[in-house]
């Protein structure tokens, strides 16, 4: 009598996602009143027998290219099944391919080709989080939600987290410290509006105040990541800025350069600042207006017609 660990529907469930779950006991699913296909080859099951799944970790899908999955699906069909577990009452659950559930469902398509496992909910759930974290599907916010879900729920650390979704242990930090940003600045990051790197850049900050704040400043400027990330830098550490400031401004340190400076300044009467290295460098000349403007050409010897 064959013994459960010889059972080919746990073998079938590939190379790719079964390495990633881990051996432990399952609870054993409702027993499903319609035939479960135990070789591993799709079935066509109605579109209308499929409930969506209940652990989905993507929120947001892209309408566009969805419909253009459609149109795809309603031209060539569906090229890749999806995957579903039984349910009773003759109905299934989705546990991956939603988005070409959803497309088929756009396409007016009757059935979509299913491929049936017998798994339990822990199982469907981390499935379902390791297959998008893999296909990179999520958003930073969504991928974010996803580790802590597998981090609570499964009480995996974030060196086993990394390892089941292939991603640097460092990565995985990385996306749960969003999870620290303010409510309104994690909307901001889940629609787009604000990057990746705009967040790890903001949340070097301390308050949620100065956060939100400063997120507001990068939206409003349209800065890029390196513009936010030296912005962060001034407001934590602004003495550093008007050091900075104060280096550019500097007498030369050669006293030759540093008198000829000062000699120009007095003549022209205008801000004059000498940047020389070695021999080599620019005279920098400031004026205010147009007047300061017309006794420089002059004070040089030029004419404006």
């Amino acid at each position: 009598m064959p013994t459960a660990t010889a059972d080919p529907k746990r073998r079938a469930l590939g190379k790719g996602l079964e390495s990633l779950l881990p051996a432990r006991p399952a609870t054993p699913p409702p027993v499903p009143t319609t035939p479960v296909e135990s070789a591993g080859r799709p079935l066509e099951i109605p579109l209308d027998q499929i409930d969506r799944n209940p652990y989905q970790t993507r929120t947001r899908f892209d309408e566009a290219a969805l419909t253009e999955l459609a149109q795809s699906i309603a031209a060539s069909g569906v090229v890749q099944p999806v995957v579903v577990r039984p349910l009773s009452g003759g109905r299934y659950q989705l546990i991956t391919g939603e988005r070409r559930w959803l497309a088929s469902r756009k396409a007016a398509k009757a059935t979509i080709p299913a491929i049936v496992r017998q798994v339990s909910d822990e199982q469907t759930l981390e499935m379902t989080i390791v297959e998008n974290l893999q296909r990179a599907d999520l958003n930073a916010m969504e991928q974010a939600r996803a580790y802590q879900r597998l981090s609570q729920e499964f009480k995996l650390t974030q060196e086993q987290m990394a390892t089941r979704t292939g991603k640097e242990r460092a990565s995985v930090s990385n996306f749960l410290r969003l999870l620290k940003l303010p409510e309104t600045v994690q909307q901001k990051v889940e629609s787009g509006e604000l990057t990746f790197g705009h967040a790890r850049a903001l949340l070097a900050l301390e308050s949620a105040e100065s956060i939100t704040s400063a997120a507001q400043k990068v939206l409003a400027l349209t800065l890029s990541v390196r513009q936010t990330e030296s912005y962060v830098q001034n407001l934590i550490n602004p003495e550093a800025k008007e050091k900075k400031q104060d280096k550019k401004e500097a007498q030369p340190e050669d006293p030759n350069v540093r008198e000829a400076q000062d000699h120009l300044q007095r003549t022209l009467g205008l801000k004059v600042r000498i940047e020389d290295k070695k021999g080599k460098g620019k005279v920098i000349i400031e004026y205010s207006g147009l007047e300061d403007f017309d006794a420089l050409i002059t004070a040089l010897g030029g004419q404006i017609s």
